[in-house]
């Protein structure tokens, strides 16, 4: 008689090895018209300044690799944070047999996931076209490579420096290449390089130089539009060939003091070895017990992409000292930066998890903010790697804000406040820079909707949280009551848009007149990649003030059912065609909700503001159940660096930031049977909820260190104390608990007493 497992022997308990259980390929088959995440394997180290990742994509193509495909081009170093933003500074590696070849589909090979093997901290692939082994792994600013040839009197690799000006010298006395690659997609970069350093351990049989479509045997030094390099050998069956390769976005020398400093004289084996135990440290900030083996590889391949963006930019140089090239100024300058990330996107739930698990690494992206301001004029939006003009919102308060709230200190907070009430009160040199629309924000308390600004209600709602987020802020560093008290006003400005008729926030003309005529179900026009039933809910910090417009609790719960029970109906015609967002709502069976898209990802929290909290509990679970899972189509939509993965892990662990910028969680309830989450001051956040499972998915009792705990929030600083969590689940809602105003989160109303 075959053995039965019970449902308990199923679940799987502590593992030493979490980051064995990431799956870089969740998310990667995508396309244009339809994200399941729209990623792509990034072999790297957390925050690495450089990434690779196998290309199956032709070279500009933001869809650099897509599951469904068959050949890769090459191997990419990329910088790219969303096929949308596309990359910069990115050339690609390829090795072959046979005829030399620029060409990438003549250099293409066949392959298959089944010859795959993807990892955070390793990659290798068989490219059966040159019957060759591509092994990769990472450090911060190099990598090493490892190619199985067969026997061969033409083995070859290709160093493509891609097209926009670029360059390559070819040094055969010292089996090494350099080279320049300019290539970028977004801004204006002055003076911009991307430098890098390759050296075998093999010497040269033979190179080939091409430049701009020439071949040229003998040419050792290449430059042009779009400037290629091969390199030869004579290989036995299996013999391998090794490649180290470093960049830099400052020089020549410096490229090549990466690599020496990167890689030493470490070999292959070594380098993994080294990268795996990064991965290991830095995902073991957070150990789950108690889950399926999918949610296992869906919680650590979500946390794998919360700690890959935005990338490095800095580097070290000849004497330890921190320096950068500034994609705002072209100058090359000593501090902090970074780069790659939209805080439309992350200012939601990446930010404050980084704030929570990883404050270390956001002191010095802060610190790199700062410096942003200083060289540019105003701090990014979206940084790729400098401005990039691109969605709405001013949310760079919101991550600045909620960081110092958090308690992060080392950095020079003045100037980022200095920089918050610039941006907040001055258009910028382009519309994804500062406030698009500030002096009529300013003048009427809201972008009005007939004065050519576009999406001018969601900047409005976003501006309005952001006010409230530089209210936060002035308060904790005591600033004067006369910004306290104008920031505090302006973060009511959301009422402005609020339409009594549909309950629903409106765009609203110059003269004060609502927008004619009105389809909730539009999407764009006066919104931002969804329509009002998204962006309706969009008052992060003041819940209750919106629950009050919209008749008192019970009607706003009715209006939060709303969301899931109408049908997935949109209005298309801002955009002239149905968006792959649109058609991500649509598929997901489940109403107007959209979690593929950002604006409402917060929304199924709320009920704990209106005391039922068991709804969250249940739609929080069925969201993680139904739109995410570890394999290639595992997102519901774009991943966008790491936010909708944070989402996960958050709402995994049972609480989510629904207002960053002040200092509580929201409860939902927790995934697994414990999870624990190791803090950088040494304290740690235990999470029991040993009778959790698929049916019991509601919280009957929450004790916190002991004490019975009835809020519907937990409190940042006293997590951080250390904390333990006793949850006990059952199949059946307890509508008892949570209940009571007092039990409620923050909200601006309650405070101001409104």
């Amino acid at each position: 008689m075959a053995c039965q497992l019970t449902a308990e022997a199923q679940y799987i308990q502590a593992i030493d090895e979490p980051e064995e259980w990431v799956n870089p390929l969740m998310g990667t088959d995508s396309k244009p018209a339809f994200s399941n995440g729209n990623t792509y394997p990034a072999i790297a180290v957390p925050w690495g300044m450089n990434f690779w990742s196998p290309q199956t994509g032709k070279m500009g193509d933001g869809w650099m690799y897509t599951y469904g495909a068959d050949k890769i081009r090459g191997f990419k170093q990329t910088h790219q944070p969303s096929p949308w933003m596309n990359d910069y500074g990115q050339y690609a590696i390829m090795p072959g047999t046979g005829k030399p070849t620029v060409d990438q589909d003549e250099r293409a090979s066949w392959f298959s996931h089944k010859a795959e093997v993807a990892k955070p901290y390793y990659y290798s692939v068989y490219l059966a076209d040159a019957d060759v082994t591509t092994e990769i792994t990472p450090t911060e600013r190099a990598a090493r490579f490892r190619f199985t040839f067969p026997e061969s009197d033409s083995a070859f690799v290709t160093i493509d420096a891609f097209d926009r000006g670029s360059e390559i010298t070819i040094i055969p006395a010292e089996r090494k290449i350099i080279g320049y690659s300019s290539r970028y997609s977004r801004g204006n970069l002055p003076n911009f390089k991307n430098y890098f350093v390759i050296e075998f351990d093999k010497p040269f049989a033979f190179t080939k130089g091409w430049c701009d479509s020439v071949y040229n045997d003998t040419a050792l030094h290449l430059s042009g539009n779009h400037a290629a390099a091969i390199v030869g050998f004579k290989t036995e069956r299996g013999e391998q060939v090794n490649m180290r390769v470093a960049s830099s976005f400052i020089s020549y020398e410096q490229a090549e003091l990466n690599l020496q400093r990167e890689l030493a004289d470490k070999n292959f084996e070594q380098i993994k070895a080294e990268a795996k135990a990064v991965w290991n440290e830095t995902l073991k900030r957070v150990t789950i017990e108690g889950g399926t083996h999918d949610q296992f590889k869906t919680f650590y391949s979500c946390l794998y992409r919360t700690v890959l963006f935005p990338n490095r930019l800095y580097e070290l140089d000849k004497d330890g000292q921190v320096v950068h090239y500034s994609p705002y100024n072209g100058e090359i300058l000593p501090g902090y930066l970074f780069g790659g990330t939209g805080f439309w996107d992350t200012f939601r739930a990446l930010y404050p998890f980084l704030n929570l698990v990883y404050p270390e690494i956001n002191v010095e992206m802060q610190a790199g903010l700062a410096n942003a301001y200083k060289e540019g004029g105003f701090l990014p939006e979206w940084s790729s790697p400098g401005y990039a003009n691109i969605m709405v919102g001013n949310n760079s308060a919101s991550v600045v804000s909620d960081a110092y709230i958090k308690g992060l200190r080392g950095y020079d907070i003045e100037t980022l406040y200095e920089a918050l009430l610039h941006g907040a009160n001055n258009e910028g040199p382009m519309t994804a820079v500062g406030r698009a629309g500030a002096p009529y924000y300013i003048d009427l308390g809201y972008v009005p909707y007939d004065v050519g600004i576009n999406e001018n209600a969601a900047r409005t709602l976003e501006y309005a949280y952001d006010d409230f987020a530089i209210y936060q802020l002035a308060k904790a560093l005591g600033k004067s009551q006369a910004d306290i008290d104008l920031y505090a006003k302006r973060s009511r400005n959301y009422r402005h848009l609020f339409d009594p008729e549909t309950g629903l926030m409106r765009g609203k003309n110059k003269d004060g007149s609502f927008q004619t005529p009105f389809n909730p179900f539009k999407w764009g026009d006066a919104f931002t990649e969804g329509n009002s039933w998204h962006y309706s809910w969009s008052v992060f910090h003041d819940i209750e003030g919106l629950a009050r417009l919209m008749g008192g609790h019970k009607a706003f719960v009715k209006k939060l059912d709303s969301v899931f029970s109408l049908p997935p109906i949109f209005d298309e015609s801002y955009y002239r065609g149905v968006i792959h967002e649109i058609r991500e709502m649509q598929v997901a069976n489940m109403g107007q909700y959209a979690h593929g898209n950002q604006p409402i990802q917060h929304m199924i929290y709320l009920y704990n503001y209106a005391g039922e909290p068991w709804k969250t509990q249940y739609w929080v679970r069925e969201t993680m159940n139904r739109m995410y899972n570890p394999q290639a189509d595992g997102y519901c939509g774009d991943e966008d660096n790491g936010q909708t993965s944070a989402w996960y892990v958050f709402s995994a662990l049972g609480f989510y930031p629904v207002c960053p910028a002040t200092d509580e969680y929201v409860l939902g309830a927790p995934l697994f049977k414990k999870a624990t989450v190791n803090f950088s001051n040494g304290q740690k956040l235990v999470i029991n909820a040993q009778d959790n499972s698929d049916q019991n998915r509601y919280i009957q009792s929450l004790h916190v260190n002991g004490q019975v705990y009835t809020p519907n929030f937990l409190k940042h600083g006293e997590l951080l104390k250390g904390a333990v969590l006793d949850v006990k689940m059952g199949d059946q809602p307890n509508k008892s608990r949570g209940v009571n105003a007092t039990d409620f989160p923050y909200s601006l109303t309650n405070e101001l007493n409104d």
